[in-house]
């Protein structure tokens, strides 16, 4: 299973959560093209919020940089076939 196929980078989340996102990417890059990373992380966004409550956010690329502030216990960054996946909530102000 997925298992064997996702790599996680860094985590600050819940174990459950994680599994969950990595569920979530594995049902995205079935239902999109590979190079279509705005749909797989638009149907990520989209599951967490569901799952989790708004304000969740999703960056899915093989190559890109990032600086950002999370809400503790809701960052997980990982990779999945060729492509790597950065989901958190935005820490609020």
């Amino acid at each position: 299973m997925l298992e064997g196929k996702a790599t996680i980078r860094e985590a600050d989340m819940p174990e459950k959560m994680q599994m969950q996102a990595m569920a979530c990417a594995s049902q995205a890059l079935d239902l999109h093209d590979v190079f279509d990373c705005k749909s797989i992380a638009a149907h990520i966004k989209k599951e967490f919020d569901k799952m989790y409550g708004s304000g969740w956010q999703c960056v899915v690329g093989s190559n890109f940089g990032c600086f950002f502030t999370h809400s503790p216990g809701t960052f997980i960054y990982f990779a999945l076939e060729t492509l790597n996946f950065l989901v958190f909530k935005a820490a609020s102000s």
